[in-house]
């Protein structure tokens, strides 16, 4: 099941996207249906667990019928990120593909290397980018904008030491994210992760969440990326030096994981900061995400 956050008459409204793409209403199918659902935001959604998953199913199932017409959004209802407004910030990892550090290993001249244990940094809420809005760069602040196409898991489940034996029982879906960075920052800072990969901006999400039941297997995954029609990144998701069960147990370790946490698993190579010449994200380019599964997460970038 594909579940998203559209705008309708300036309102966040939850949908689940059926198989002729058109977006039903949750709330106002389960009100038809007599069922009760609170659907008041995609936190809540996830929040509700399996008892939700099965209402929601049911809805989808009556709609796929033609049951609930009226619980139809227009169809160009635009979409916004699935969780617009996460409660905490992005959890990302990085150094997680091998071809990946070995890039950035050629384009820095240094050895970087696998680290023993996971890389964690955060992006804040007011980096998150909806579908085909605006990637945000500042030609004052930064000259060195790079992407990254990412696998991102969706927590469903609230856990904190989390055996890695579990890790799959608390993941409620999957979605795209795009680590849009600042280079130059980044190294200005010394190298530490979140200035330079904090902006606002910088975080795009979505198009949807695809229910973790839906997905065959995340560690089979394409996962691409293209700038202006050119393939840059084209990779697979079973690539990951750290897959995600030792993702959640590392990341969970005195830490509570809650409903709604998003957690980015890691770049594969291509990006742009690595291609000689280094190829970087000007305004006007069209980025564009693709993870197989999943779907396709575009958007363009605008300098302010």
């Amino acid at each position: 099941m594909r579940l998203a956050t559209v705008s309708v008459e300036g309102h966040a409204v939850c949908v689940a996207i059926l198989n002729d793409g058109s977006k039903l209403d949750v709330l106002r199918a389960a009100q038809v249906l007599g069922k009760a659902l609170d659907a008041g935001s995609m936190q809540q959604l996830i929040a509700g667990g399996e008892d939700t998953l099965g209402v929601l199913n049911s809805l989808v199932l009556s709609a796929e019928v033609g049951n609930l017409k009226d619980a139809l959004v227009p169809d160009d209802a635009p979409f916004l990120a699935p969780i617009p407004s996460p409660r905490k910030n992005v959890f990302c990892v990085g150094r997680n593909y091998a071809e990946h550090i070995a890039e950035g290993e050629r384009a820095q001249n240094q050895k970087i290397g696998v680290t023993e244990h996971p890389v964690f940094f955060t992006k804040p809420p007011t980096s998150i980018v909806a579908p085909e809005a605006d990637i945000l760069i500042f030609p004052s602040v930064s000259q060195a904008i790079d992407y990254e196409v990412e696998l991102a898991v969706v927590i469903g489940k609230p856990g904190r030491n989390i055996a890695k034996a579990d890790a799959y029982d608390h993941v409620y879906g999957y979605t795209i994210l795009n680590d849009i960075t600042a280079r130059d920052i980044q190294r200005r800072h010394g190298g530490q992760y979140f200035k330079g990969k904090g902006l606002d901006g910088s975080c795009p999400l979505g198009p949807w969440i695809v229910t973790a039941d839906a997905v065959s297997d995340p560690h089979s995954l394409s996962i691409g990326i293209t700038v202006n029609g050119e393939q840059r990144q084209n990779g697979t998701t079973s690539d990951m030096i750290f897959d995600i069960p030792t993702l959640i147990a590392s990341l969970s370790e005195g830490l509570t994981l809650e409903p709604g946490d998003v957690l980015a698993t890691g770049t594969p190579s291509g990006v742009g900061y690595a291609m000689d010449p280094p190829q970087f994200l000007k305004g006007g380019d069209t980025v564009v995400c693709e993870i197989s599964e999943i779907g396709t997460l575009r958007n363009t970038v605008r300098a302010v």
